[in-house]
């Protein structure tokens, strides 16, 4: 399953998949405020990279809500990993920290010359971020970002499974419509 639209220059693309798997510049990872990696998501990180982004890691400081630093890939296809630090669930002003944690990890990816970037679905695993507002804030302020202009020639958001996907395919059928109507 794939779907795809263009934004300026830029091919935003929805793909099922591990992102940790992909040969992108980077992808982005949904961090601890400590930058720890943790299990889950984190846990493929340490164990496919190797120990160096762990110890890049450790000589960093933890991060606010909405802030995004980048280490290297490692033994991983990625040349670079964003780890973002955003909201979790029912936190004041979820929606908007999202928006800000999404915006800081396209700035920072930029900043180290990424064309290529993968986001997996922003908060919506053990942050519990909804699906729904999770597909939307992410289709809406990645086109926004890239409707300003930008260095990418792909974003791919990568979901795990067909349950991810669905509220991606939905919201960028509405983008792709949207386009078509203006």
């Amino acid at each position: 399953m794939t779907e795809n639209v263009r934004i300026g220059s830029t091919e935003l693309e929805l793909v099922i998949g591990d992102i940790t798997l992909l040969e992108v510049d980077a992808f982005v990872f949904y961090a601890q405020s400590n930058l720890e990696l943790g299990s889950g998501f984190g846990s493929a990180i340490s164990v496919r990279s190797g120990p160096s982004i762990k110890k890049e890691l450790e000589g960093l400081e933890a991060r606010e809500t909405g802030e995004a630093v980048a280490t290297s890939g490692g033994n991983l296809n990625a040349k670079f990993v964003v780890h973002a630090v955003g909201p979790k669930f029912q936190e004041d002003s979820t929606e908007a920290k999202l928006r800000t944690t999404i915006c800081s990890s396209l700035r920072c990816a930029e900043e180290k010359g990424v064309k290529t970037l993968a986001f997996p679905p922003m908060g919506a695993g053990f942050y519990g971020i909804p699906l729904p507002l999770c597909a939307k804030v992410m289709v809406e302020t990645i086109s926004g970002y890239l409707e300003e202009g930008s260095l990418f020639s792909k974003i791919m958001i990568v979901a795990l499974d067909s349950r991810e996907y669905k509220p991606f395919k939905q919201c960028l059928e509405t983008l792709t419509h949207k386009e078509a109507v203006t």
